[in-house]
Protein backbone atom coordinates (compact mmCIF):
# COMPACT_ATOMS: atom_id res chain seq x y z
CA UNK A 1 0.00 0.00 0.00
CA UNK A 2 1.29 3.48 -0.94
CA UNK A 3 2.31 5.87 2.12
CA UNK A 4 0.59 9.12 1.95
CA UNK A 5 2.87 11.76 1.60
CA UNK A 6 0.79 14.69 0.05
CA UNK A 7 -1.15 16.87 2.40
CA UNK A 8 -3.42 18.98 -0.50
CA UNK A 9 -3.17 22.53 0.85
CA UNK A 10 -6.99 24.88 1.69
CA UNK A 11 -6.56 26.73 -1.70
CA UNK A 12 -4.71 24.74 -4.42
CA UNK A 13 -2.39 27.26 -7.34
CA UNK A 14 -1.14 25.89 -10.47
CA UNK A 15 2.92 26.84 -9.38
CA UNK A 16 4.61 24.22 -11.11
CA UNK A 17 4.25 21.87 -13.85
CA UNK A 18 2.40 18.43 -13.11
CA UNK A 19 4.90 16.04 -14.34
CA UNK A 20 4.73 13.71 -16.55
CA UNK A 21 4.56 12.89 -20.79
CA UNK A 22 2.23 16.17 -21.23
CA UNK A 23 3.09 18.74 -18.71
CA UNK A 24 3.87 21.45 -20.77
CA UNK A 25 0.64 21.44 -22.35
CA UNK A 26 -1.81 21.24 -19.09
CA UNK A 27 -2.98 24.38 -17.52
CA UNK A 28 -5.35 24.68 -15.37
CA UNK A 29 -7.44 27.47 -17.69
CA UNK A 30 -8.91 27.54 -21.22
CA UNK A 31 -8.80 29.94 -24.31
CA UNK A 32 -6.03 30.45 -26.81
CA UNK A 33 -2.12 30.77 -26.85
CA UNK A 34 -1.56 32.67 -29.43
CA UNK A 35 -3.23 33.51 -32.72
CA UNK A 36 -3.08 30.89 -36.00
CA UNK A 37 -5.76 30.37 -38.76
CA UNK A 38 -6.85 27.05 -39.23
CA UNK A 39 -5.96 26.03 -43.26
CA UNK A 40 -8.81 24.97 -45.33
CA UNK A 41 -8.79 22.76 -47.89
CA UNK A 42 -10.94 22.09 -50.92
CA UNK A 43 -13.51 19.82 -49.43
CA UNK A 44 -16.28 20.84 -47.22
CA UNK A 45 -15.59 18.69 -44.53
CA UNK A 46 -12.32 19.74 -42.53
CA UNK A 47 -11.09 18.02 -40.04
CA UNK A 48 -8.52 18.71 -37.37
CA UNK A 49 -6.75 16.28 -35.38
CA UNK A 50 -4.21 13.47 -34.38
CA UNK A 51 -4.37 10.01 -34.87
CA UNK A 52 -5.27 9.04 -30.61
CA UNK A 53 -8.21 6.77 -30.06
CA UNK A 54 -10.33 10.12 -29.74
CA UNK A 55 -8.41 11.33 -33.48
CA UNK A 56 -8.93 7.88 -34.89
CA UNK A 57 -12.83 7.37 -34.34
CA UNK A 58 -13.65 10.26 -36.89
CA UNK A 59 -11.10 8.91 -39.57
CA UNK A 60 -12.59 5.69 -39.68
CA UNK A 61 -16.06 6.90 -39.95
CA UNK A 62 -15.21 9.21 -42.92
CA UNK A 63 -13.76 6.10 -44.45
CA UNK A 64 -16.16 3.80 -43.77
CA UNK A 65 -18.88 6.58 -45.45
CA UNK A 66 -16.95 6.50 -48.54
CA UNK A 67 -16.53 2.97 -48.58
CA UNK A 68 -20.48 3.22 -48.75
CA UNK A 69 -20.12 5.13 -51.51
CA UNK A 70 -21.09 8.53 -49.90
CA UNK A 71 -19.00 11.49 -51.88
CA UNK A 72 -19.99 14.01 -49.78
CA UNK A 73 -17.87 12.55 -46.81
CA UNK A 74 -14.81 13.44 -48.45
CA UNK A 75 -12.41 15.65 -46.32
CA UNK A 76 -9.28 17.36 -45.70
CA UNK A 77 -7.32 15.65 -42.46
CA UNK A 78 -5.19 18.48 -40.90
CA UNK A 79 -2.14 17.63 -38.56
CA UNK A 80 -2.73 18.62 -35.00
CA UNK A 81 0.50 18.07 -32.89
CA UNK A 82 -1.32 18.24 -29.34
CA UNK A 83 2.34 18.11 -27.88
CA UNK A 84 3.07 21.07 -29.56
CA UNK A 85 0.21 23.22 -28.36
CA UNK A 86 -1.43 23.41 -31.74
CA UNK A 87 -4.78 22.97 -30.26
CA UNK A 88 -4.44 26.21 -28.31
CA UNK A 89 -3.96 28.13 -31.20
CA UNK A 90 -6.99 30.69 -32.00
CA UNK A 91 -8.61 28.91 -34.73
CA UNK A 92 -8.38 25.96 -33.09
CA UNK A 93 -10.55 27.45 -30.05
CA UNK A 94 -12.88 28.68 -32.05
CA UNK A 95 -13.47 25.79 -33.65
CA UNK A 96 -13.57 23.67 -30.31
CA UNK A 97 -13.42 26.22 -26.70
CA UNK A 98 -11.92 23.04 -24.79
CA UNK A 99 -8.88 22.86 -27.31
CA UNK A 100 -9.14 19.00 -27.59
CA UNK A 101 -9.05 16.96 -30.52
CA UNK A 102 -10.67 15.72 -33.25
CA UNK A 103 -12.89 19.05 -33.97
CA UNK A 104 -14.80 19.05 -37.42
CA UNK A 105 -15.85 21.85 -39.42
CA UNK A 106 -18.69 21.69 -41.92
CA UNK A 107 -18.79 23.57 -44.79
CA UNK A 108 -21.80 22.24 -46.83
CA UNK A 109 -23.84 24.54 -44.65
CA UNK A 110 -24.22 28.23 -44.48
CA UNK A 111 -23.02 29.48 -42.06
CA UNK A 112 -20.36 26.73 -41.53
CA UNK A 113 -21.33 24.05 -38.46
CA UNK A 114 -18.68 23.34 -35.76
CA UNK A 115 -18.87 19.85 -34.38
CA UNK A 116 -16.10 18.72 -31.24
CA UNK A 117 -16.51 16.02 -29.14
CA UNK A 118 -15.25 13.04 -30.76
CA UNK A 119 -19.21 11.35 -29.96
CA UNK A 120 -20.65 14.60 -31.32
CA UNK A 121 -18.62 14.27 -34.40
CA UNK A 122 -19.76 10.80 -35.14
CA UNK A 123 -23.53 11.30 -34.32
CA UNK A 124 -23.83 14.31 -36.71
CA UNK A 125 -22.08 12.41 -39.59
CA UNK A 126 -24.00 9.28 -39.26
CA UNK A 127 -27.28 11.72 -39.26
CA UNK A 128 -26.03 13.89 -41.67
CA UNK A 129 -25.26 10.95 -44.16
CA UNK A 130 -28.33 7.80 -42.76
CA UNK A 131 -25.48 5.48 -42.03
CA UNK A 132 -24.33 3.15 -39.20
CA UNK A 133 -27.04 4.90 -36.92
CA UNK A 134 -30.47 2.46 -36.92
CA UNK A 135 -33.17 4.17 -38.25
CA UNK A 136 -35.81 2.35 -35.71
CA UNK A 137 -36.53 4.10 -32.30
CA UNK A 138 -34.87 1.23 -30.55
CA UNK A 139 -31.98 0.56 -32.18
CA UNK A 140 -31.01 3.89 -32.58
CA UNK A 141 -31.63 3.92 -28.61
CA UNK A 142 -29.52 0.83 -28.41
CA UNK A 143 -26.76 2.21 -30.38
CA UNK A 144 -27.02 5.56 -28.81
CA UNK A 145 -26.90 3.91 -25.39
CA UNK A 146 -23.54 2.74 -25.93
CA UNK A 147 -22.31 5.49 -27.57
CA UNK A 148 -22.79 7.48 -24.50
CA UNK A 149 -21.27 4.32 -22.54
CA UNK A 150 -18.14 5.01 -24.08
CA UNK A 151 -17.78 8.96 -23.91
CA UNK A 152 -18.44 8.63 -19.93
CA UNK A 153 -16.42 5.14 -19.22
CA UNK A 154 -13.25 6.10 -21.72
CA UNK A 155 -12.09 8.74 -19.20
CA UNK A 156 -11.08 6.01 -16.86
CA UNK A 157 -9.62 4.04 -18.97
CA UNK A 158 -7.48 6.88 -20.78
CA UNK A 159 -6.83 9.79 -17.93
CA UNK A 160 -7.37 7.23 -15.24
CA UNK A 161 -5.60 3.70 -15.80
CA UNK A 162 -3.62 4.96 -19.07
CA UNK A 163 -2.07 8.44 -17.51
CA UNK A 164 -1.07 6.41 -14.44
CA UNK A 165 -0.04 3.19 -15.61
CA UNK A 166 2.11 4.53 -18.87
CA UNK A 167 2.68 8.18 -18.90
CA UNK A 168 3.02 9.52 -15.05
CA UNK A 169 6.44 10.19 -13.61
CA UNK A 170 6.33 8.27 -10.73
CA UNK A 171 4.16 4.65 -10.31
CA UNK A 172 1.58 4.74 -7.56
CA UNK A 173 -0.25 1.78 -6.38
CA UNK A 174 -3.21 2.81 -5.18
CA UNK A 175 -4.40 4.61 -8.58
CA UNK A 176 -2.98 1.73 -10.71
CA UNK A 177 -5.01 -0.36 -8.82
CA UNK A 178 -8.17 2.12 -8.72
CA UNK A 179 -8.31 2.46 -12.71
CA UNK A 180 -7.37 -1.19 -13.21
CA UNK A 181 -10.06 -2.53 -11.29
CA UNK A 182 -12.60 0.20 -12.99
CA UNK A 183 -10.91 -0.66 -16.68
CA UNK A 184 -11.07 -4.22 -16.13
CA UNK A 185 -15.01 -3.53 -14.81
CA UNK A 186 -15.59 -2.44 -17.90
CA UNK A 187 -14.08 -4.69 -20.29
CA UNK A 188 -16.35 -7.39 -18.16
CA UNK A 189 -18.96 -4.80 -19.33
CA UNK A 190 -18.03 -5.51 -23.07
CA UNK A 191 -17.60 -8.93 -22.89
CA UNK A 192 -20.89 -9.97 -21.67
CA UNK A 193 -22.47 -7.73 -24.33
CA UNK A 194 -20.55 -8.85 -27.05
CA UNK A 195 -21.59 -12.66 -25.84
CA UNK A 196 -24.94 -11.87 -26.50
CA UNK A 197 -24.68 -9.72 -29.64
CA UNK A 198 -21.79 -9.46 -32.52
CA UNK A 199 -21.82 -6.26 -32.49
CA UNK A 200 -22.64 -3.35 -29.56
CA UNK A 201 -25.70 -2.46 -30.50
CA UNK A 202 -26.97 -5.51 -31.70
CA UNK A 203 -26.36 -7.01 -35.25
CA UNK A 204 -25.14 -4.91 -37.44
CA UNK A 205 -21.61 -2.65 -36.74
CA UNK A 206 -22.41 1.28 -35.73
CA UNK A 207 -20.88 4.27 -34.82
CA UNK A 208 -21.39 2.66 -31.02
CA UNK A 209 -18.69 0.26 -32.63
CA UNK A 210 -16.51 2.73 -34.20
CA UNK A 211 -16.08 4.89 -31.21
CA UNK A 212 -15.33 2.02 -28.55
CA UNK A 213 -13.16 0.16 -30.71
CA UNK A 214 -9.85 2.84 -30.92
CA UNK A 215 -10.18 2.29 -26.73
CA UNK A 216 -10.87 -0.86 -25.91
CA UNK A 217 -10.61 -3.06 -29.20
CA UNK A 218 -7.06 -1.50 -29.35
CA UNK A 219 -6.62 -1.95 -25.59
CA UNK A 220 -7.23 -6.01 -25.70
CA UNK A 221 -4.83 -6.12 -29.24
CA UNK A 222 -2.35 -4.73 -27.35
CA UNK A 223 -2.25 -1.58 -29.21
CA UNK A 224 -3.01 0.92 -26.48
CA UNK A 225 -0.73 1.30 -23.57
CA UNK A 226 0.96 -2.06 -24.01
CA UNK A 227 -1.06 -3.47 -21.07
CA UNK A 228 -2.97 -6.58 -22.39
CA UNK A 229 -1.26 -9.05 -20.34
CA UNK A 230 -1.14 -6.50 -17.09
CA UNK A 231 -4.68 -6.64 -17.75
CA UNK A 232 -5.13 -10.28 -19.03
CA UNK A 233 -6.49 -9.34 -22.06
CA UNK A 234 -6.84 -12.71 -23.13
CA UNK A 235 -9.70 -13.66 -20.55
CA UNK A 236 -12.22 -10.87 -22.68
CA UNK A 237 -12.66 -13.93 -25.41
CA UNK A 238 -15.73 -11.66 -26.91
CA UNK A 239 -13.84 -8.83 -26.74
CA UNK A 240 -10.94 -10.22 -28.55
CA UNK A 241 -13.69 -11.56 -31.25
CA UNK A 242 -15.14 -8.44 -31.74
CA UNK A 243 -12.08 -6.66 -31.49
CA UNK A 244 -10.19 -8.45 -34.54
CA UNK A 245 -13.02 -8.25 -36.68
CA UNK A 246 -12.98 -4.62 -36.69
CA UNK A 247 -9.39 -4.66 -37.29
CA UNK A 248 -9.98 -6.63 -40.55
CA UNK A 249 -12.09 -3.74 -42.22
CA UNK A 250 -10.52 -2.07 -45.00
CA UNK A 251 -12.18 1.62 -43.61
CA UNK A 252 -10.57 0.88 -40.47
CA UNK A 253 -6.83 0.46 -41.56
CA UNK A 254 -7.02 3.30 -43.92
CA UNK A 255 -8.49 5.36 -40.81
CA UNK A 256 -5.96 4.39 -38.76
CA UNK A 257 -3.30 5.95 -41.18
CA UNK A 258 -4.44 9.56 -41.18
CA UNK A 259 -3.20 12.18 -38.62
CA UNK A 260 -0.40 9.78 -37.69
CA UNK A 261 3.10 10.67 -36.88
CA UNK A 262 4.71 7.62 -34.94
CA UNK A 263 5.02 3.44 -35.77
CA UNK A 264 6.09 2.08 -38.83
CA UNK A 265 6.72 4.63 -41.73
CA UNK A 266 3.85 3.34 -44.08
CA UNK A 267 1.54 3.30 -41.44
CA UNK A 268 1.61 7.03 -41.44
CA UNK A 269 -0.38 9.87 -43.12
CA UNK A 270 0.17 13.11 -40.95
CA UNK A 271 -2.25 14.79 -43.47
CA UNK A 272 -4.77 13.79 -45.77
CA UNK A 273 -6.54 15.58 -48.35
CA UNK A 274 -7.19 12.80 -51.07
CA UNK A 275 -8.13 9.12 -51.33
CA UNK A 276 -5.01 8.69 -53.11
CA UNK A 277 -2.70 9.80 -50.03
CA UNK A 278 -4.18 6.43 -48.93
CA UNK A 279 -2.58 4.66 -51.85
Amino acid sequence: MSKASYVPPKVWKHTAPSGGQFANINRPTAGPTHDKALPVGKHPLQLYSLATPNGVKVTIMLEELLALGHSGAEYDAWLIRIGEGDQFSSGFVEVNPNSKIPALMDHSTQPPTRVFESGSILLYLAEKFGAFLPKDPAGRTETLNWLFWQMGAAPYLGGGFGHFYAYAPEKLEYPIDRFTMETKRQLDVLDRRLAETPYLAGDHYSIADIAVWPWYGQLVRDKVYSAAEFLSAHEYTHVQRWAEDIAKRPAVIRGQRVNRTWGDEDSQVPERHSAGDLG
